[in-house]
């Protein structure tokens, strides 16, 4: 009686009898973001580049320092590409692992032990006196870094549909920051005893040239630690994480090769595409990233220019800074007129002259001097790299990440699978800066090609990668989105 009652309730007189049919013009408004935990997300996202930026512009000078290559210049490149490899290496080892540890216990926690690693290994990095504490030190922290898988997860569980995009353009864009803030760090506060004696007076400062830009890292990221405790909130759900246990037990338990489905599920071929391009990208961008900094800093005579510290950061700080609101301002517009696949394939064309132009750059360099024409060629490779940085940006901007977070069958797998592709990434970068500068020493060592044989080599890496990027469909994200 009491449910015919309610069926036959009288409506209110100012209650349309139709509703009104929702045109196709109008779209759902965007949720708000939460801003102060998207505030703590922008601050922890520019931990990692500054940290790992800042040691860029001194890291070959201290090398060549500490008589680690028994004073031969010439083998630098040996040595400071694994030191930076390592980092990556570590972190290739540990990241899927710190993803699936968030899903159980909590991004925060994850968060928490990240920044920590990153805070203690930076401070024993600016006080190690030899290879061996220099290696441990990147170790210590590429295996305590999680991050940057589980920084993809918190920012897709802070957003939605509507305003995913959005929450996943500040990754690359404070990135840029980063990047931009590392290097300047690095190269200005190195050696500050030279370039300050009335200031840092005291003798440790001579002893531990590096500790001072690797004590002010360390402190931004324990401010960091302190913030992220106090003010950030957990994202993931308490029933989630508890689902995300009783489905761990339960891949323990059994052998069923069907429990870890929904994780292998994610991989279909728009993903695996994207991601293996993703995987040529970094591979040459990291390369370059090593290797750049390696040529500017060798004397002139063993394929260098022979640039200072300083002078490296301001040069990298700079470029950091352009790139940013190059990305920021122009990027949309580029990509909005050209596509998706034009902009890619032409930043990943450009490696090929960018790498073409190094060696140039040094010949110049031994029969002028370092003058202006060599400056206007360093603008112009700073001005190609822009280029390929909006390659970066095709991925970095959210494309692949919105992809992943909207495709994971069951949001328990989100952590583990950010963490996946983020392996995959960091394996590509592990290798790339021992490769590239390593080939660099291997090459003047050997006199190959008058010294210039990692150049030919490094194009031919490019020309590879054209052929990856060949398998991408012109419209692939259209393609995705009728998957969704």
């Amino acid at each position: 009686m009491s449910s015919i009652t309610t069926s036959m309730k009288t409506p209110d007189e100012e209650t349309p009898l139709l509703t009104p049919p929702v045109l196709p013009s109008q779209k759902p408004r965007a949720s708000p973001l939460p801003k102060l935990q998207i505030a703590i997300i922008v601050l922890l996202q520019l931990c990692e580049p500054i940290s790992s930026q800042s040691i860029i512009p001194y890291i070959n000078q201290l090398v060549s320092e500490l008589d680690i290559t028994g004073g031969d210049e010439r083998k630098v490149g040996y040595y400071a590409g694994l030191i930076e490899s390592l980092f990556f290496a570590t972190e290739a080892l540990t990241v899927l692992h710190w993803g699936r540890l968030s899903d159980r216990i909590g991004r925060k926690p994850v968060i928490l032990i990240g920044l920590i690693g990153i805070c203690f290994s930076m401070l024993f990095f600016g006080l190690s006196r030899s290879f061996w504490t220099l290696v441990v030190s990147r170790c210590l922290c590429g295996l305590l870094n999680g991050n940057v898988g589980v920084m993809k997860s918190v920012v897709g569980e802070l957003t939605d549909s509507s305003n995913r995009a959005e929450g996943f353009a500040l990754i690359p864009a404070v990135w840029a920051i980063g990047a931009t803030m590392g290097p300047l760090l690095g190269g200005s506060l190195s050696n500050p005893q030279k370039r300050f004696p009335t200031v840092f007076t005291h003798k440790f400062w001579k002893e531990y040239p590096y500790f001072l830009p690797s004590f002010v890292a360390a402190s931004f990221v324990f401010v960091s630690i302190i913030v992220t405790s106090i003010f950030f909130r957990e994202t993931l759900p308490k029933r989630k994480r508890a689902a995300s246990v009783a489905s761990e037990d339960t891949l323990i338990a059994t052998s069923d090769k069907d429990v870890s489905l929904p994780l292998q599920a994610v991989l279909t071929r728009p993903v695996i595409i994207s991601i293996t391009n993703y995987i040529a990208l970094a591979f040459l961008e990291i390369m370059l990233c090593s290797l750049l900094p390696l040529f500017f800093a060798m004397p002139i005579d063993i394929g260098g220019l022979g640039l200072s510290p300083p002078t490296i950061g301001y040069l990298l700080g700079s470029y950091g800074a352009v790139s940013g609101i190059l990305n920021v301002f122009f990027f949309p517009a580029i990509l909005k007129r050209f596509g998706e696949k034009r902009v890619f394939s032409l930043g990943m064309i450009t490696f090929i002259p960018i790498y073409l132009l190094m060696p140039i750059m040094n010949i110049y360099a031994r029969t002028w001097g370092i003058g202006l024409g060599v400056w206007l060629m360093v603008a112009l490779e700073f001005l190609m790299m822009l280029l390929t940085t909006m390659s970066y940006e095709f991925f970095t901007k959210g494309t692949i990440f919105i992809y992943i977070t909207a495709s994971v069958p069951d949001q328990r797998y989100l952590g583990a699978t950010n963490g996946l592709s983020q392996t995959a990434v960091s394996i590509a970068r592990a290798i790339g800066p021992a490769l590239s500068t390593s080939l660099f020493s291997y090459s003047v060592q050997k006199d190959i090609l008058g010294g210039y044989g990692v150049y030919v080599l490094m194009i031919a890496f490019s020309f590879l990668a054209l052929v990856i990027v060949s398998f991408l469909p012109s419209h692939i994200w259209d393609e995705m989105d009728d998957q969704e």
